[in-house]
């Protein structure tokens, strides 16, 4: 999952950034609305946290914008405004969830990946395609019922295209899920991933394809 965090605390981001990276969850953290709204525009992100409180822009007006494209990216609602008032005006701006600080992280992470499920038109935890499941649980790839051995990098490739079987993936996608934006990666670093990931699924019933001009597909053969 690859998430943009928009919380202009500069404490509270460093610690949500640093927690969520650590739980597996993508982090693109700004801290003023306006880069918000560019970063929405110009990036793929599977959900919005937002403050309302930005500078530049507020949470509101970027929430606006966001649905005025019809973006239909998930969005959760993070600020100190508890009120009644505030709930049903965020909620009715667009967003999909509310959580008023101070929170419990396991929470975030709870609704967030509930966020995620039903975007995706799932409620099930556990992403499969084929005999390929990833068990969140357990953090890993089990292949016709045996773990499947991957290393850190591998895995979370495969779990960027498992996450919506059947649709391809641009290499620049792949790259912003599976590397922080501080890493200097080359786009063909994805090439040599895939053809790892490709030589241990040989043979699974599960493979990469590689459709011209769009990118990278997890299919059941």
């Amino acid at each position: 999952m690859r998430i943009l965090l928009a919380e202009d605390e500069h404490t509270l981001g460093t610690w949500l950034s640093r927690a969520l990276e650590h739980a597996g969850i993508q982090v693109e953290w700004v801290t003023d609305g306006r880069l918000a709204d560019r970063a929405l525009q110009q990036r793929d992100h599977d959900a919005l946290v937002l403050d309302l409180g930005l500078p530049g822009l507020d949470g509101h007006a970027v929430l606006q914008r966001l649905r005025a494209r019809d973006q239909r990216l998930p969005a959760l609602i993070l600020t100190a405004r508890d009120s009644l008032d505030e709930r049903v005006r965020s909620l009715n701006a667009g967003a999909d969830d509310f959580l008023a600080k101070p929170f419990e992280l396991a929470e975030l992470e709870a609704r967030l990946h509930a966020l995620v499920r039903r975007a995706r038109g799932t409620e099930h935890p556990r992403l499969a395609c084929g005999p390929l499941v990833f068990d969140g649980a357990r953090k890993q790839f089990v292949l016709h019922g045996e773990p499947l051995a991957l290393s850190p990098r591998e895995q979370a490739v495969l779990k960027v295209l498992v996450q919506r079987s059947g649709e391809p993936f641009s290499k620049q996608q792949i790259l912003e899920r599976v590397f922080s934006d501080e890493e200097d990666v080359h786009p063909e670093a994805v090439e040599v991933f895939v053809h790892r990931l490709r030589k241990r699924l040989d043979g699974s019933g599960v493979r990469i394809t590689t459709l011209r001009g769009l990118g990278y597909a997890l299919e059941q053969e």
